[in-house]
């Protein structure tokens, strides 16, 4: 079985070809390089193939038709599943730059699908979409709680059939890939599946301040555990909007456990659209999560509010019972377990990158 993985060197693409990789699976990484941490994820993916012989990794540009084609077109015979998880991921670049935004994300989507209906047509497409297609939910009531905000209407959190509304370029882009990617179901018959994702978080995750919530807020408060430990004060990161802001969390390995089974059950998801998250029973927020942190690590985190995100959402939970009726998924690692292995992961990895570790943490804070 030979899967195509485009960003696989970012955070959800290297977890998901580890365990390709581990199952035997051959895994064929498409991927710039652009993205904080993706250097040292391709290294240690090599290291996970000991054959030689089940990974291989193709540099280009998602944006670029013919780098996308090319390498469609190298693995034609045996590409059994292609995940599309290739993305400009940062709502605040896409306001800054709205054309890297389109050309990576919607563009990025119609040459990936071109690529595969020219070539392996057969194939099962995965695609990586995210829940700002839905907008900001400003229709959507909330009431606002001690620690968090609630959506007293959708106790099991909001399902798909919530009406799409695309806002920010960031929403623009990625809905309209999610978009493209079902009707080529549609108009051609491809093997379309769109997962609009909440919070994902694990090991491999090299957060910067504006994408990776959960990885960035343990980075900063390990720096701080570190800055403790030598007695110096530490310094407060930020917070945008008032930290009540909820999401649904999913440890990146249920998350690859989905991609895997829905290649597997593709039939009875293709063309359809799921939202993907760890649900009501894996929600925090902001605050709660800084709690949580100060608990696991024996110390009192040090921030400051500043003013809200544009295009912020109070809250998203995702409903997964769709998901869960059609492939007999569900979240198996709940948040007190993942954040643990997740502050494990980084704590390893400040030891391991040392004195590099110091322009990480800086370049996180800029980013």
């Amino acid at each position: 079985m030979t899967w195509l993985i485009t960003g696989g060197c970012g955070f959800v693409g290297t977890n998901l070809a580890a365990v390709l990789i581990r199952r035997g699976c051959r895994v064929v990484v498409f991927d710039n390089l652009s993205r904080l941490g993706s250097h040292r994820n391709l290294q240690w993916l090599t290291s996970q193939d000991d054959s030689r012989q089940r990974f291989s990794f193709v540099r280009g540009e998602i944006s670029d038709p013919a780098a996308v084609d090319a390498a469609v077109a190298s693995v034609r015979q045996e590409l059994e599943c292609v995940a599309h998880l290739a993305g400009q991921v940062a709502m605040t670049t896409s306001i800054s730059n709205p054309r890297l935004d389109f050309s990576t994300n919607a563009l990025g989507m119609v040459n990936v699908l071109e690529a595969v209906r020219r070539h392996a047509s057969g194939s099962t497409i995965l695609y990586s979409s995210t829940n700002k297609v839905y907008g900001d939910l400003r229709d959507v009531r909330t009431e606002e709680g001690h620690s968090r905000y609630v959506l007293p209407a959708y106790p099991a959190g909001l399902p798909e059939s919530l009406p799409l509304e695309f806002s920010g370029p960031y929403g623009c882009s990625k809905g309209a890939a999610d978009q493209y990617a079902l009707d080529w179901h549609r108009t051609y018959g491809l093997n379309t599946v769109v997962f609009r994702h909440s919070s994902i978080y694990g090991s491999r995750q090299f957060s910067t301040y504006d994408q990776g919530w959960v990885g960035w807020f343990c980075a900063q408060a390990l720096a701080q555990k570190a800055a403790l430990t030598v007695g110096r004060e530490p310094e407060p990161f930020t917070i945008s909007g008032d930290g009540k802001q909820v999401r649904d969390l999913l440890f990146a390995d249920d998350l690859a456990e989905l991609y895997i089974t829905a290649h597997q059950k593709v039939s009875a998801v293709c063309g359809q659209a799921f939202n993907i998250g760890g649900g009501p029973e894996n929600c925090l927020s902001i605050l709660e999560l800084l709690a949580h942190l100060e608990d696991e690590l024996s110390i009192k985190t040090q921030y400051q509010m500043i003013p809200w995100r544009a295009h912020d959402q109070k809250v998203f939970v995702a409903d997964i019972t769709k998901v869960q009726a059609r492939l007999g998924w569900r979240p198996k690692v709940n948040p007190g377990v993942g954040i643990r292995k997740m502050l494990e992961w980084r704590a390893a990895m400040d030891v391991h990158l040392g004195a590099d570790q110091s322009a990480v943490v800086r370049e996180s804070a800029r980013s």
